[in-house]
């Protein structure tokens, strides 16, 4: 599976305008550099996982949102993880994904 940048920046400019929020405000809530947001939202820059992990806490959604165009689910049951994955660094969430990958890959 190919991921298209310009399209997961539009999904990340899209929820923050759902939201009313300014790049600026996201930019520091998600504790990220000054126009970077930007740069993701336009898809000249790829972000990491680390900083779609911090967008989608920010814009109070899951990665799937931006990565695939939705969340597969709706419910409470995904802001219990995503609240356990924000005070981990990028060493840690790099980790989880692993996990969740293999997780994936052995369903039953």
């Amino acid at each position: 599976m190919e991921l298209d940048y310009k399209t997961i920046g539009k999904r990340i400019a899209g929820r923050r305008k759902a939201l009313k929020l300014k790049q600026a405000e996201v930019e520091e809530q998600a504790d990220i550099g000054y126009k970077y947001l930007s740069s993701i939202e336009c898809g000249r820059t790829i972000p990491s996982t680390e900083v779609i992990m911090k967008l989608a806490a920010v814009l109070d959604t899951t990665p799937d949102e931006f990565l695939v165009g939705s969340s597969r689910y709706p419910g409470e049951a995904w802001k219990t993880v995503a609240d356990k994955l924000r005070p981990l660094d990028g060493r840690q969430l790099d980790l989880v994904s692993s996990f969740v990958d293999w997780v994936a890959e052995h369903k039953p």
